[in-house]
């Protein structure tokens, strides 16, 4: 399959995959109270809005990234653990989710019909970008989902942890993501046994490995 060709069908699962990621951030800090996010129009399915263009370009060429974060303001939940451990696990959450009915169809997809091959590509795409989006962000990594998680049920005398990562984050990111494109798979180790394992379990083994087979 043409890189080309695998972009275009990417493409818009990619985009929906970080606009709902992006989008139920921003519902649940209104839940817990705080409108920041409504307030500053990110409260929206418009893809254009959450685009991050590094993120974009990440996810396209090493297969996982991230979107424009969804701006907070902790001090306006009304239980502050609770209101940044909910809405961190929301973008998570909802791209898993998301998959489920994705792999759904997949599985229902007859294969060998050419009319259909493009929206089996996009289908397939739909539960592959999901399922990366939602365990690339777990990682307990600034200023990924799973950093805020980790803080969030973090007793207080493990600040310095906090502290620690914050500073060393984002250094610590790129130099995963530099590792695994020279062929140091430690990001793939995390992502690709959760894909996998989810992947055959909402499409089953022979629809979710034709489409690795083809576009990976």
């Amino acid at each position: 399959m043409g890189s080309i060709v695998s972009l275009l069908l990417f493409l818009p699962a990619i985009l929906f995959a970080l606009t709902i990621h992006e989008y139920s951030h921003g519902y649940m800090a209104l839940r817990m109270g705080d409108p920041t996010a409504k307030f500053a129009g990110r409260l929206t399915l418009n893809p254009i809005k959450h685009i991050d263009i590094m993120g974009l370009f990440a996810f396209i060429i090493f297969r996982f990234g991230w979107a424009k974060p969804v701006p907070i303001s902790p001090g306006n939940f009304r239980d502050l653990k609770k209101g940044i451990l909910y809405t961190s696990l929301a973008g998570p959450l909802s791209n898993f989710l998301l998959a489920i009915p994705f792999g759904i169809i997949l599985r229902i997809l007859p294969t060998t019909s050419n009319i259909l091959f493009p929206v089996w590509g996009l289908v397939g795409a739909g539960l592959i970008f999901n399922l990366i989006l939602c365990v690339f962000n777990l990682l307990p990594i600034p200023p990924l989902d799973g950093s805020h998680i980790l803080f969030s049920l973090l007793p207080a005398r493990y600040v310095h942890i906090e502290y620690w990562l914050t500073r060393y984050g984002f250094f610590i990111l790129i130099g995963l993501l530099l590792l695994n494109s020279i062929g140091i798979p430690i990001l793939s180790l995390w992502i690709w046994p959760f894909v996998t394992l989810f992947g055959e379990l909402f499409a089953g083994p022979s629809a979710f490995w034709g489409f690795i087979t083809r576009f990976f």
